[in-house]
Parts: structure tokens; C-alpha cells; sequence
């Protein structure tokens, strides 16, 4: 059972985890370190433990542990109650839905093993944008993608933004990270997938009669916004295909792509 404790004091050591959740640059490099991530608002929390993730602690406003008390009452962690200018003042902002909880990280998948299982998967190359990662996330976990690759360089799928953006959504989908690019796509294709890659390229084969959703197995390779798939990882495709646009729009934002193009990949496959 989860202990109360009130806190009146920012500087309170024991509110290290929450401290500075509007410095990017800091918690991009920090919470990986320290094995942590940040989950924002209640139906996030539950997901997350649902997950199978563990609480290190919670951080709560007054009203708020009434609404949590079961979630309070399972979890073997500390549970830190603040008044909401107390928390603004430790998480740089203000806490809307007036609960956080720091939770624990799990060990990464490797491609291999995700592969292994999947039929459908999606590999994101340089999409350094949370909320893009947490639009796409949403989307492949609605739509049946089985698995999430990212190239080292994209952001990070656990930070409070991609986190809240998706709705919890990061849980539910599996990914791992490919140690090399573009030369990590090797494992893909040996392990039997055709590599398609998105892009608004007029040479590019429209997704409709490409019909993905007939193949055994697809990676679809998603750019980041602006500037697309590099040359690099367009060359490694099998094959470039597109989404077909009208009254002269040449492209849409990468998560919309990707709900697009996830539902053309997938479609008429049983979901969960």
C-alpha cells in the first residue's frame, strides 16, 4: 500500500524525479539514465501500470487521492501529496490533470525478437518530435501494428509528451531500437519483410494498388516531418509507395501519414 506523505517544500529531495519536466534536453538524457519515466494523468497511470510497469512514486494534489485511491492502495510506493502551486513550482508548469507518477523502465526489446513474432511493423527513422512519436504510437496501436523499430536518433517513445500524446498508447505496441542506420534495416529484410517506404516522391507507387495489406510480411518506413526518408534509407526500400492527395496538398504531417498508410497495411487483419 502506497504510503501519504505531504510535502511542503520544492527543494524536498524526495521530489528528484519530477524536478524540471519542461527542460527537454535535460530529461531526454536523464530519465533514460536513471531508468525512469514520467506518466501524466489518470488514465495514463492506470495504462501504464497495467503495462506491467512499476511505480518508483506518485505525485498527487489534494483532490486528486480520493480519484487514485485503489491505484494508491496496490502500489508498493511512495505516494507524495502538494498543493498545485508547490508542483508547478518543482515540474516547471502546471499540472493540469493533477497527477503524476514516476515510473519504472523496462528492458529494451531487440529487433530480432520482435521481428521473429510480427507480421506488421513500422520503422521510424529520425522522427525526433514527441508529439509525432506519440500520434504514431496511438495510431499503430489502434490499427494493428504489431511492432515500433526507431533508428538511434529518434526521440524517445517514454517521454511525458509522447507518453500524454498517445494515451498511453506507447505501452501497448513493443519496440526496440536498431543500433545502426541505415544498415540495421538488414535485420528487417532477413527476417523476411518488404520494406516500403512512405514518401510523397511522384515516382512512388500509390499505397492502394501496392496493396500491403495482401503481403505476408511489411515494414513501413516512416521520415520525420519536413524532411522525409533521407536518401540512405529510401535506397535500402523495396519498394517507395505514397498516399494519393488532392487539390494540390503534396503531403500531410507524418502521424496522419502514418494512420493512413498503418490502415492500408492493415486492413481486414483482426485486432485486439
Amino acid at each position: 500500500m502506497g504510503e501519504l506523505i505531504t510535502i511542503d517544500t520544492p527543494d524536498d529531495p524526495r521530489l528528484h524525479d519530477y524536478t524540471g519536466l519542461t527542460d527537454v534536453e535535460l530529461r531526454r538524457r536523464r530519465e533514460p539514465a536513471e531508468g525512469l519515466f514520467i506518466a501524466e494523468g489518470e488514465k495514463v497511470i492506470r495504462r501504464a501500470g497495467d503495462a506491467g510497469y512499476a511505480m518508483r512514486s506518485m505525485l498527487l494534489s489534494a483532490k486528486w487521492v480520493d480519484t487514485m485511491r485503489d491505484v494508491i492502495d496496490e502500489a508498493p510506493a511512495p505516494v507524495y501529496v502538494v498543493e498545485p502551486e508547490l508542483a508547478e513550482r518543482v515540474t516547471g508548469y502546471h499540472v493540469h490533470r493533477g497527477a503524476l507518477a514516476s515510473m519504472r523502465r523496462k528492458p529494451l526489446h531487440t529487433a530480432a525478437d520482435l521481428l521473429r513474432a510480427a507480421r506488421r511493423v513500422v520503422v521510424m527513422e529520425s522522427v525526433n518530435d514527441h508529439t509525432n512519436i506519440g500520434a504514431i504510437f496511438r495510431s499503430a496501436a489502434a490499427l494493428g501494428i504489431d511492432a515500433v523499430l526507431l533508428s538511434p536518433d529518434c526521440a524517445d517513445p517514454l517521454y511525458r509528451r509522447s507518453v500524454k500524446v498517445s494515451m498511453g498508447a506507447v505501452f501497448s505496441v513493443p519496440y526496440a531500437r536498431l543500433d545502426t542506420w541505415p544498415a540495421g534495416l538488414a535485420t528487417v529484410g532477413e527476417a523476411g519483410f518488404t520494406l516500403l517506404a512512405l514518401t510523397p516522391d511522384e515516382r512512388a507507387e500509390p499505397l492502394d494498388e501496392v496493396a500491403p495489406h495482401r503481403m505476408d510480411r511489411v515494414a513501413l518506413m516512416l521520415g520525420a516531418e519536413g524532411d522525409g526518408l533521407s536518401r540512405r534509407a529510401l535506397t535500402a526500400a523495396d519498394r517507395w509507395v505514397r498516399i494519393p492527395m488532392s487539390h494540390g496538398v503534396d503531403s500531410l504531417n507524418v502521424g496522419a501519414a502514418a494512420a493512413v498508410a498503418f490502415y492500408a497495411v492493415t486492413a481486414g487483419r483482426p485486432t485486439e
